[in-house]
């Protein structure tokens, strides 16, 4: 088999304004260095509110509640044209605050959040409205503690404190006294990856009309390195967000790779469901704590909004074949070798030209690609550029190299076959992977027959290497690929046979 079905997806984003102020890794370092510093003090005057988040377009376009053909025509900059307030779309949620800070609670299992008694009991009234939420996760809900408590951990026990809007309403506790593997600022960051994680999962298994004991395997792919001293980074956040969810036939583990992990992680656990080994097989991220305010200096610094305020994930369920669900192809997969290069035209090479040339593609025959999605409006003020336009622009310069398409031909290339950036900013959350969703609908409406999804990576972050990384996989209509394969199979035929009544004519005419 070289063909997976890709059967649903879920989105969600975790609103976390005090977590990114607080726990961001931007403020963090800032506080470490310069806690009197302007950029510190002037931060959360330019907070959004949740319902502000909730309605800007490339969130909402990330949960589903608008289509990216919604987005393309939406009045720009997007951030000074708020729409309407919507908290669900067709594939997730923008779930507020503190039914976040109570979702951690329900995802610990070694009682390190703690929540403040009333607290625990207004989020708790809020949680049980939640579709997703199942009464043995509400069950885990802790019924709270007297603030004298939590602000005895915090001071004599280095818990860090949980606010909202300046509040103090629980706090985290280290899962150690001396590792700092499990000090409680990284407890923290794992723990909101896991509830994040958990909550995609909810939503995937609502949206995929499955039960939770259907789930066979699960693979996680978000950046945190879950372990203590003795294992940095041994996991498994896979089976511990399998658990809170309820999928107990499932076993799992993680997938690591920077920005390129769900990426690899989607071609790993389709080549399971391609070999019989397991038939449903979700691929799970929750999202990452640090990057919360990444680039919020430059954002005050320029007077916008700084928008890493919410914490993405993603989940998608990958089955067997069945003909009438948009599939992922095994047949042509991208991939960035140690010896390709380094070069941006090596990287794009790689991973859309190859893979595509090598089951008898052009790059003119992809409707859509979805390379790293990151919101503009974060990025440009930043200084990074607009990253899916140049992506976009690559790609479209390759095509002229390779004689498929005019140089002039380039803006049009990048019109129709690229999409605007709406993805939160958090590394693996928007490589390629929150174009899947809206891809599935696009090619069950009959609105596009391909895509490419690719996601890179920077491997050198770790310090052990220089080499960057990339990985994509095509995604298209059941039977595209079969149709193009027996067309190509039929043209090879056809003149292998007319090779052949060559070769025997000019033997009769030597014979003659």
């Amino acid at each position: 088999m070289t063909t997976v079905g890709i059967k649903a997806a879920a989105y969600c984003l975790n609103f976390a304004p005090e977590l990114a102020l607080h726990y961001g890794g931007t403020p963090a370092q800032e506080r470490k260095t310069k806690p009197d510093s302007e950029f510190l003090r002037e931060l959360p005057k330019h907070a959004q509110t949740w319902e502000q988040a909730a309605a800007y377009a490339p969130n909402k376009t990330y949960v589903g509640s608008m289509s990216l053909e919604e987005l393309e025509k939406a009045p720009a900059p997007w951030i000074d044209n708020l729409g309407e307030t919507q908290r669900f779309g067709k594939f997730g949620e923008i779930m507020p605050e503190d039914e976040f800070i109570g979702l951690m609670d329900i995802c610990d299992v070694f009682d390190l959040i703690w929540l403040e008694k009333k607290f625990a009991a207004a989020v708790a009234v809020k949680l049980a409205q939640n579709p997703v939420m199942g009464e043995k996760q509400l069950a885990r809900l802790e019924k709270g503690r007297p603030e004298a408590e939590l602000l005895e951990v915090i001071e004599k026990h280095h818990a860090l404190p949980l606010y909202i809007e300046g509040k103090l309403v629980g706090c985290c506790r280290r899962a150690h006294d001396t590792d700092e593997n499990l000090e409680a600022g990284v407890m923290l960051e794992n723990m909101a990856s896991k509830a994040s994680g958990v909550l995609a999962l909810l939503h995937l298994i609502k949206n995929a009309g499955m039960a939770p004991t259907d789930v066979d395997f699960v693979v996680e792919c978000s950046e945190e390195a879950v372990g203590d001293a003795m294992q940095r980074g041994g996991g498994n956040m896979a089976k511990a967000l399998a658990e809170i969810a309820e999928c107990v036939n499932a076993s799992g583990f993680d997938v690591r790779g920077f920005c390129a992990g769900p990426v690899a992680a989607l071609i790993t656990s389709a080549s399971m469901v391609a070999s019989g080994v397991r038939p449903n097989v979700v691929v799970v991220s929750g999202g990452s704590v640090p990057k919360l305010y990444m680039n919020a200096r430059d954002h005050i610094k320029k007077g916008v909004v700084p928008l890493e305020n919410c914490i993405g994930s993603f989940a998608l369920l990958l089955t067997p074949d069945d003909g009438q669900t948009p599939v992922m192809r095994l047949d042509g997969i991208g991939k960035h070798t140690v010896g390709a290069g380094a070069s941006p035209q090596a990287i794009t090479t790689a991973i859309t030209f190859d893979p595509l040339a090598s089951v008898g593609l052009k790059l003119t025959d992809v409707d859509k690609y979805a390379p790293e999605l990151h919101n503009a409006e974060v990025t440009l003020p930043a200084g990074a550029g607009n990253v899916p336009e140049a992506n976009y622009k690559m790609i479209a310069a390759l095509a002229v190299m390779k004689g498929q398409i005019e140089r002039g031909d380039i803006p049009k290339f990048v019109a129709e076959r690229g999409m605007p950036g709406f993805a939160p900013i958090q590394g693996h959350i928007p490589s390629g992977v929150p174009y899947v969703g809206h891809a599935i609908e696009a090619i069950k409406e009959g609105r596009i027959k391909r895509a490419m999804i690719i996601g890179k990576g920077s491997l050198f972050l770790g310090r052990l290497t220089n080499l960057a990384d990339g990985a994509s996989f095509i995604m298209e209509a059941p039977g595209a690929g079969a149709a193009k394969v027996q067309s190509v199979s039929q043209q090879d035929v056809t003149e292998m046979l007319l090779t052949a009544l060559g070769d025997m004519a000019a033997n009769l005419q030597k014979g003659q």
